[in-house]
């Protein structure tokens, strides 16, 4: 794959893995890390920032194996994020060794408020850091970004020193971090063509964008910035991230896909050019973002545009009937652009092995043998209690399947709840311990989901605290399956679960099992560290 001249295209950065999983509760092991930069590399984005390497023992072996096992010749570069400080850039430099393509990222804080309280440096310090780091990184590898963190509210005049320095001692991309989602699109158009204007050499090098969605501007900011000169845009699936977020990687992809004849005149294009300015392939979006939301943990919004629920639904007489008689008059894009099965019925309780394998394929999914046979039971399971079968079912299912063989550890084996209004709420759970060991435990609560997590905590003594607790309907219909997300937290760290069910007291005790096992593995990995040092 070939970066091409910066000025043909928007190169896609994607910091899912990086930034997206400083989301709370978003935790990530490596397993389901790697199963996420495959998907973005079939998504055909050009960078994923597979971590920050020197953060922890996970966050390395995450960058060493996706480096290994996705940075292959013609791959995506696979990125590490690195402070301006040795270590980091060494262990950045470490993990990425089997990369084809390795790119360290390397960053520092310019703005006033940020030196004063967080670094407590001065400017020249600042700059004689940045030519060090930058020229230590570059030592490395070939592939330097460097980003002055908190670019958007630092003096300008400093800010273009900064990234002078950082051109003359090896930077191959400057990327530009609204870190606190400050600027409004107009701020950011001026900031980037004040850029371009004064840092010299700044055309010798790919400009590019990294904007946070405080103020909810993040894909807008990036489009602004787009329009003046950036060509690389930072983003990540879902717009998922720390705080608000980030710019959302199917907004921008699908707004440069949507508004071409818009953009083309920004790259120099004839207005009526139909060549994408990405290299996306749009109809991997759906099926990336769910896959994100389901590993993470982050339930996608209805409302959420380009991957919503909602985001193709028309409840409007008005609407409805202009979408019957030309789709367009209310649809901007076709949901297939962006790989959305149609919800239609195509399979039910009498369906066979062949038939669901295929369905399977057609979605995408790719399962072993023993993947497969335990998602067909799950589905029969289901399909002998709902009349019909959809496609967002089967995903349901097969994403619940692959998730609770990921998360070894506590295995839910029976769930029993008694419940009414002149009945105090009882549940008896047998759960498989991760040694093997079944036991059982009742418990009464004041309503059934909370009788089920009290039975739970019975059993597998973690202490945590349970702080969200959402239910969203995946298909319509009384039998709908419906998918529960929870995140519990332990000592400030945040652990999510999620689980489908058409019994949505069994999906909440299977959510909730899934997230403890995630508190289990981080517990253990900690224990692991302490006896090691």
């Amino acid at each position: 794959m070939s970066m091409g001249s910066p000025a043909d295209r928007v190169i896609i950065f994607d910091t899912t893995l990086r930034d997206g999983e400083q989301s709370p509760g978003a935790t990530l092991n490596v397993e389901e890390k790697l199963a996420i930069a495959h998907q973005l590399s079939l998504l055909g984005v050009d960078v994923i920032e597979a971590g920050f390497a020197v953060a922890s023992p996970g966050d390395f072996q995450a960058v060493k194996t996706i480096a290994e096992q996705v940075g292959i010749a013609g791959g995506p570069i696979i990125c590490s994020l690195a402070r301006a400080v040795r270590q980091d850039i060494q262990a950045a430099a470490e993990a990425l060794q089997s990369a084809a393509r390795p790119r360290i990222h390397t960053m520092i804080s310019t703005s006033d408020i940020h030196l004063q309280y967080q670094l407590k440096k001065s400017r020249p310090e600042v700059l004689a850091i940045v030519e060090e780091m930058v020229a230590y990184a570059k030592s490395f590898v070939e592939d330097v970004e460097f980003s002055p963190m908190d670019a958007s509210r630092t003096e300008p005049e400093f800010l273009y020193q900064v990234l002078a320095k950082a051109i003359a001692f090896g930077a191959t991309t400057i990327n530009i971090p609204d870190t606190v989602g400050y600027c409004t699109p107009k701020e950011m158009g001026n900031l980037i063509q004040g850029i371009r204007q004064n840092v010299p050499h700044i055309e010798q090098v790919i400009l590019s964008i990294h904007t946070q969605n405080d103020l909810g501007l993040a894909t807008a900011n990036a489009l602004a910035a787009i329009e003046n000169g950036v060509r690389q845009v930072e983003c990540t699936i879902n717009g998922i991230g720390e705080r608000a977020g980030n710019a959302a990687l199917e907004e921008i992809v699908m707004a440069l896909q949507v508004r071409k004849h818009y953009f083309n005149t920004y790259f120099g294009r004839p207005v009526n050019s139909d060549a994408p300015l990405t290299n996306i392939k749009t109809q991997e979006i759906y099926k990336t973002s769910s896959l994100v939301s389901q590993l993470t943990g982050m339930l996608i919004q209805p409302n959420k545009a380009i991957v919503g629920a909602n985001a193709f639904a028309h409840e409007s007489g008005i609407h409805q009937d202009g979408v019957i008689k030309h789709r367009q008059t209310y649809e901007i894009m076709e949901a297939t652009s962006i790989g959305l099965p149609e919800n239609r019925i195509v399979l039910g309780k009498h369906s066979g092995r062949n038939a669901f394998r295929t369905r399977l394929q057609e979605l995408g999914f790719e399962l072993t043998e023993a993947e497969l046979n335990k998602a067909f039971n799950r589905f029969k399971e289901v399909a002998d209690k709902k009349k019909e079968m959809s496609d967002l079912d089967l995903e349901a299912i097969v994403r619940d399947e692959m998730q609770m063989q990921a998360d070894s550890g506590f295995q839910i084996e029976h769930v029993q709840v008694i419940c009414g209004d002149c009945t105090c709420p009882t549940a008896t759970i047998t759960i498989v311990t991760p040694d093997g060991k079944i036991t059982t435990d009742a418990s009464v609560g004041t309503g059934p989901v909370d009788a089920v997590y009290q039975a739970i905590n019975r059993l597998v003594q973690i202490p945590n605290q349970l702080i969200e607790f959402s239910v969203q309907s995946v298909t319509g219909g009384i039998d709908a399956l419906g998918t529960v997300t929870i995140r519990v937290e332990h000592q400030g760290q945040i652990f999510s679960g999620q689980a489908s069910d058409t019994d949505i007291v069994v999906a909440a005790a299977y959510a909730y099992v899934n997230a403890i096992n995630r508190l289990y593995r981080y517990l253990q990995t900690q224990k692991l560290l302490t006896s090691v040092v």
